[in-house]
């Protein structure tokens, strides 16, 4: 199934900024095993935010909830989920 995301992060304001910057190297390198094993398929900045746009493949919304629950950020984020289904109009065979 593939659901798009969207993670819009507040990290505190009293954070220091040491712990914030490991935080966001730690995230980084988790959303890109997932991009490497398939799972995050598209992940798109959303200009002017500390948010992004992404689409997910995974088996179930559960799965879904467990993949977002391993990210460092995860406490810091307002996430907004939607599920998405081929289009009938759609000229492409592969939604890749």
């Amino acid at each position: 199934m593939l659901f798009q995301v969207r993670m819009d992060v507040r990290l505190p304001h009293d954070m220091p900024a040491d712990k914030a910057e490991a935080l966001k190297q730690t995230e980084r390198e988790r959303a890109q095993q997932l991009q490497r094993d398939g799972t995050w398929r598209h992940l798109w900045r959303v200009a002017g935010r500390y948010a992004n746009v992404s689409v997910f493949d995974v088996a179930s919304a559960d799965e879904l909830h467990q993949v977002l629950s391993t990210l460092p950020l995860f406490p810091f984020m307002q996430v907004e989920v939607t599920a998405l289904c081929r289009h009938p109009s759609s000229i492409h065979d592969d939604d890749r």
